[in-house]
């Protein structure tokens, strides 16, 4: 499973900005308003060839009567129960404040590893403030400035150096057999699916939005299916619900995709499509699994004609476009209806993500495609592709087009080329890789 990296630190301190900055995206909301980030923003990192996520975690505001503010409270604690690796970021154009001494005490007692990012070092003479944080007690700050980008590539180099060596966890020792996980925003569904797959009441099933909070491997052998179902779900008594628990599903579901081969995302049928729905969506393409989706509910639905399914389902893919070739399934995890049609589909689309097709076949079929729809010329230089071929032994199905000049291959044509791979062999469900190598 990958490594997690928690943003911790007080409100206004630029954490948003650093993991806009970190993961080349603008997706958190940066406002100067204190205690903004609300939602929980997380993100891939890929640096130097190692791969972790990261997670930007609210502001942190102790003594207040704001609901939010102590739940960011909460956050920070989580983040710390969670994370493999702490960023704790503070301000040097402020210098060391109180409450940035008391988000150090909270670290100095947890036994993972911190890094203090010295934010803000751009403007006026903070640089010279920064020394002031050696008095927090967790070592030497690392000087950044996340609006201009300066010093982030030296904090990256940290976050590696610190990253503890790969351990033989779980999910590496259930290799051979497939790894199913359920995710879904809270309420859609999730463990009344589980329980209905194993017959018992296993999970607590309650109204209660994130009752469900560890991450479990179930290994699943009936009926003619074997396989580890991974369940964002655990235990967890009703008087302990609080505000904590949508962060923890969300962390939790970044563990189990990142456990798993397949997901099924279950989606609300009473409710539609949401943003959180395209978020979840949105973190399962970026670990690159295989995807089933499951509309649930589906029973309390009036108008189940013909139409009304095809209008369901164009909505579904136009919102996860470009990646439109998966299963949608209309299932009642209640009424049971349809539930073996989403293990069956689940467990295709894992054969699928193995599938190897010969070269031969490859060549004959895609150089004959090529042949009648060449890449566009760019400034009058013809690219010219002489041979495809699979990899083998890559974790999602990859299709390799030698040519003579790879760079001048656009991202339409490459999309051109998955889609003709697509229509004459079976990848439904899973992402595919599409390289050019120089030949």
């Amino acid at each position: 499973m990958g490594q997690l990296i928690a943003v911790v630190g007080r409100p206004n301190v630029g954490k948003s900005t650093l993991f806009n900055r970190l993961t080349q995206t603008r997706t958190a909301i940066t406002n100067d308003e204190a205690g903004t980030t609300r939602d929980r923003q997380y993100g891939k990192v890929d640096w130097n060839g190692k791969e972790f996520s990261i997670v930007d975690t609210g502001g942190w505001v102790v003594g207040s009567e704001d609901i939010f503010e102590t739940e960011i409270n909460k956050q920070v604690h989580l983040a710390i129960e969670q994370a493999d690796e702490i960023l704790f970021v503070v301000d040097a154009s402020n210098g060391v404040t109180d409450l940035d001494d008391q988000v150090a005490e909270i670290l100095r007692r947890s036994t993972k590893p911190v890094i203090l990012v010295a934010n803000k070092v751009d403007i006026g003479d903070s640089r010279y403030n920064t020394a002031e944080f050696y008095s927090l007690g967790l070592g030497d700050p690392v000087e950044v400035s996340a609006v201009s980008g300066y010093g982030t590539g030296d904090l990256l180099d940290e976050v590696v150096a610190k990253m503890p060596e790969k351990v033989d966890d779980d999910a590496d020792k259930l290799d051979d057999i497939p790894k199913i996980c359920i995710v879904g925003r809270p309420n859609a569904g999730k463990s009344s699916l589980v329980n209905a797959f194993m017959e018992q009441e296993r999970h607590i099933v309650t109204d209660i939005a994130g009752t469900t909070r560890d991450s479990i491997y179930t290994r699943y052998n009936k009926f003619g299916f074997d396989f580890y179902l991974v369940d964002t779900a655990g235990i967890r008594k009703k008087t302990k619900v609080t505000e904590d628990i949508e962060y923890y599903s969300v962390i939790r579901s970044v563990r189990a995709i990142e456990a798993s081969d397949v997901c099924i995302l279950m989606i609300d049928a009473t409710r539609g499509i949401e943003a959180q729905d395209v978020a979840i969506f949105s973190l399962i393409q970026r670990n690159k699994k295989g995807l089933v989706v499951v509309v649930n509910k589906w029973d309390l639905v009036e108008d189940k004609s013909k139409e009304a399914i095809k209008h369901y389902e164009d909505s579904i893919r136009a919102r996860f476009a470009p990646f439109t070739d998966f299963p949608i399934i209309f299932a009642s995890a209640l009424t049971k209806q349809r539930i073996f049609r989403v293990l069956e589909s689940a467990l295709q689309v894992c054969e699928n993500r193995k599938r190897i097709i010969p070269t031969s076949q490859l060549n004959t079929v895609m150089l004959d495609a090529i042949a009648a729809y060449p890449p566009p010329a760019n400034k009058g230089k013809f690219v010219k592709i002489k041979y495809v071929t699979m990899l083998k032994g890559s974790p999602i199905p990859t299709v390799i087009f030698f040519c003579n000049l790879p760079q001048w291959v656009k991202e339409p044509y490459r999309r051109y080329l998955e889609n003709k791979v697509r229509e004459n062999w079976d990848f439904h469900g899973t992402p595919l890789q599409i390289f050019m190598r120089e030949k």
